[in-house]
């Protein structure tokens, strides 16, 4: 969904103009916060910019919680989380080899995967939830009703968007059209970095897919977790 968010959002901010997605690969238009190289580049820019980050609230920089910065919070299914890192850690060198599925589920559970505890991750943004500079949106909201989302981030952001432009970016972030966009696709990195014949960035767009994957004990298991992890926070959006 971070990708997804990162094309929606620069579309939001061009005013329905393809250009910066057609020319500007997503992780130099909407550049990570937790990469070295992206600090030189945010430096030149001018504001609002963009920036992309995977990082636990209490992990961000001391100047973002006085800053004026918004956050746009994407959540998904953590089951559909999880198949998805699976087959995202079997292309990518650049991170632990998965194991078989068994073996990464575990991990997932356990936190012990890259950026760490979905649980902690989730706990840790649902907590503010109320603050006025954070947005929550789902991945299932986004693919059950884009148009929707688009008027929530719009109304957020303080960027009237006409229907014109709606369209547009609506049409432009399908799966299908992402799928086919190198500035989006991720197909501009190396093969020794990200082998996508083994399976593409873009692999599926859809909800529960986890249920390809999962056995009953699996989900079992992970519904016992969820329950344990998430008691306290009111959300029953993934309690089945």
């Amino acid at each position: 969904g971070t990708t997804w968010m990162q094309e929606v959002v620069s579309l939001i901010f061009s005013n329905g103009d393809l250009t910066p997605v057609q020319t500007i690969p997503s992780f130099d238009r909407v550049p990570w916060l937790e990469q070295i190289r992206s600090k030189s580049m945010l430096e030149t820019r001018a504001s609002p910019r963009l920036i992309t980050s995977h990082l636990l609230y209490r992990l961000m920089p001391k100047s973002f919680y006085t800053s004026r910065a918004k956050v746009i919070y994407v959540i998904r299914n953590p089951k559909d989380v999880l198949v998805s890192s699976f087959y995202y850690h079997g292309m990518a060198s650049f991170v632990e080899n998965p194991g078989t599925f068994d073996e990464f589920f575990q991990k997932f559970l356990e936190g012990k995967v890259m950026f760490g505890s979905w649980f902690d991750h989730v706990n840790s943004w649902w907590a503010i939830k109320d603050n006025e500079k954070i947005i929550h949106v789902s991945y299932e909201e986004m693919l059950e009703d884009m148009r929707g989302v688009l008027l929530k981030l719009s109304d957020f952001l303080g960027k009237k968007l006409s229907e014109e432009i709606i369209e547009v970016i609506v049409s432009q972030t399908k799966f299908c059209n992402m799928k086919q966009n190198k500035m989006s696709n991720y197909s501009l990195v190396p093969e020794t970095l990200m082998n996508q014949k083994k399976s593409q960035f873009f692999r599926k767009g859809i909800c529960s897919d986890w249920k390809n994957n999962f056995t009953v004990a699996h989900a079992e298991r992970f519904d016992l977790v969820f329950k344990q992890r998430m008691k306290e926070m009111n959300l029953k959006l993934y309690d089945n």
